[in-house]
Order: C-alpha cells, then sequence, then structure tokens
C-alpha cells in the first residue's frame, strides 16, 4: 500500500484525507477540514468573492502542506460544484493553484456521482445486486444507481443542495410555516424530473448526512425523515447542537438536508444508509487502480 491524499474544495468545506491505500480498499490515516460556506455566496450572487477566494485557496495550501507533511506520495486536489456552479469559477480553480503550488481538477457532476459511488460501496459493503449512492452536498445533491462491482449505470445531479436550499428559504429558525412549505414545493420540483432505477439497497454520503446519522440513526427511512424534519421544524439549531455535538453551522443545515434526503428517498423507495466513504474515497481509490493497472 502506499500514502495518498486528497484535498476536497466543496461548497461547505475543504477536506483533506489522507490515506493508505492500493486497489483492492484504503485505510485512513488523517482527515481534517475547515468550514469556508462557499454555497451561500454561490446563492445570494452566483460569484464567490474575492476574500472568499482567497481564504478557499490558502485552506488549501495549509492542507497540501499537511499532506506532504504526512509523507503524501500522491495528492489530488479538486473542486466539486462550486467549480461548475460559480461564475467565476476559473478564477477559484486559478487561485488555488497559485497557493497551493499543485494543479486542480474540476469535477463534473457525473465523475462526483462516480466517485461517491465507488467511495461508498468501497466502505460500506453492501450486498445488494442493484445500490444506489446520494451524495449530498452543499450546492447539489448526486443520485447514481449500478451494480457495485461494475459501477454507476445510471446518474443523475441535481442543482439544489442542503446550504443552497437553506440560503433561499430556510433563513429563520425555527422558520415559519409558510418558509417550510416554500422548501417543501421548491425541493419537489427540482427533483420532479428525477427517476430513478429502484435499487434493493441505498447509501447516502456526505457531512450532512453523517450529521443527521449521529442525530436521527444511520439508517433514515421514510419515518425517520419525516420525524427529523417535523423536529428539525420546531428546533433551533442551537439545541440541536448541543445535544448531538453537531457543529453550529452544520446544525442550522439539517432541516434543509432533511427536506431533500425525504424527497429522493421517496424515489429510492428503501432506506438510506449513511455511509463513512464518499467522494475522497473514490477518487484515492480510483487513482490506486489506474497505477495498478499500469
Amino acid at each position: 500500500m502506499r500514502t495518498a491524499a486528497v484535498v476536497d474544495v466543496g461548497s461547505n468545506t475543504v477536506r483533506l484525507l489522507v490515506a493508505r491505500v492500493d486497489a483492492h480498499g484504503l485505510d485512513r490515516s488523517h482527515t481534517e477540514r475547515m468550514r469556508l460556506g462557499l454555497a451561500h455566496e454561490l446563492e445570494a450572487t452566483g460569484r464567490i468573492s474575492e476574500r472568499r477566494i482567497a481564504a478557499t485557496a490558502e485552506a488549501v495550501r495549509r492542507l497540501v502542506d499537511e499532506a506532504h507533511a504526512r509523507r503524501a506520495e500522491s495528492i489530488d486536489v479538486f473542486v466539486t460544484a462550486p467549480g461548475r456552479q460559480a461564475e467565476n469559477g476559473a478564477e477559484l480553480v486559478a487561485a488555488i493553484e497559485r497557493a497551493a503550488r499543485h494543479p486542480v481538477s474540476v469535477l463534473s457532476a457525473d465523475d462526483e456521482a462516480r466517485f461517491a459511488f465507488a467511495g461508498a460501496v468501497a466502505l460500506s459493503a453492501p450486498v445488494a445486486e442493484l445500490v444506489a449512492v446520494v451524495d449530498l452536498g452543499g450546492a447539489s445533491t448526486e443520485i447514481a444507481v449500478g451494480i457495485p462491482e461494475t459501477g454507476p449505470a445510471w446518474a443523475r445531479s441535481v442543482d439544489l443542495g442542503a446550504a443552497r436550499l437553506t440560503s433561499r428559504l430556510l433563513q429563520h429558525a425555527p422558520p415559519a410555516r409558510t418558509e417550510l412549505e416554500a422548501a417543501h414545493a421548491e425541493v419537489a420540483e427540482a427533483f420532479a424530473g428525477v427517476a430513478p432505477p429502484l435499487p434493493s439497497e441505498a447509501l447516502v454520503v456526505g457531512g450532512c448526512a453523517r450529521a443527521l446519522g449521529r442525530v436521527f440513526g444511520d439508517t433514515l427511512d421514510r419515518s425517520e425523515l419525516s420525524a427529523a424534519v417535523s423536529i428539525l421544524a420546531r428546533s433551533h439549531p442551537d439545541e440541536i447542537s448541543r445535544r448531538f455535538d453537531v457543529g453550529n453551522r452544520r446544525a442550522a443545515l439539517l432541516l434543509g438536508s432533511s427536506l431533500i434526503l425525504a424527497e429522493v428517498q421517496r424515489r429510492l423507495i428503501v432506506p438510506l444508509q449513511v455511509s463513512e466513504g464518499g467522494v475522497r474515497e473514490g477518487v484515492l481509490l480510483a487513482a490506486a487502480r489506474e497505477l495498478a493497472a499500469a
């Protein structure tokens, strides 16, 4: 096994993962994150401010340095939804490359879904023949369905994530009834054309999904998600943060997360199992398999 690292620039958080990895699996040795909240600016203006670009570039530089300090033999730096959705996404990428002195790639929605599928399947080891993986982000949600051994055969990306929905319609905590109804309608409209193949098992990945798992359990079925929406719509994020050891910023996104996942679960029918794997693990595994094949 070799030591490899990825730095993932997402809509809410910049994350580092360092792991021992080969073509057959990985063993995580270090994780680190910095919250930057790019999704709120994306929703408000469609752009990322110069100040936030500079902060993101500096965060990536620090995490790349940390990966080097941990003797990573390879480092992949990639940007997800912010690179695709921001009008000035190219400026963000250029600033990161200058600060970190490292090439940066922007993952397409299809690539993000494919890597999330691979990472979730590798760490959760589902037994079903047909599996769905839901990647809930801050600014977008990806759904991929396929056979674990061969990867997704069907994938869709919807430009609505937990932070984007919260910034758009759920700014008050708790929200007014009219705000909650508007958020329900927004989610239903966003996913109206999404008709995935029906899997026998479904996994959900992402920071908000893991936080929901800590609060409501690792199996999110129709009743659990309905209860989550009801409870979170009446609760202040500070209360959720105190009771369940969820960060304040993350707690503020959980109602929006529950609304989105309830809509996705309704379309997949089977419960959503919270997975510790995801895009970062998928990127590391793909690189290791390419190296082994070469």
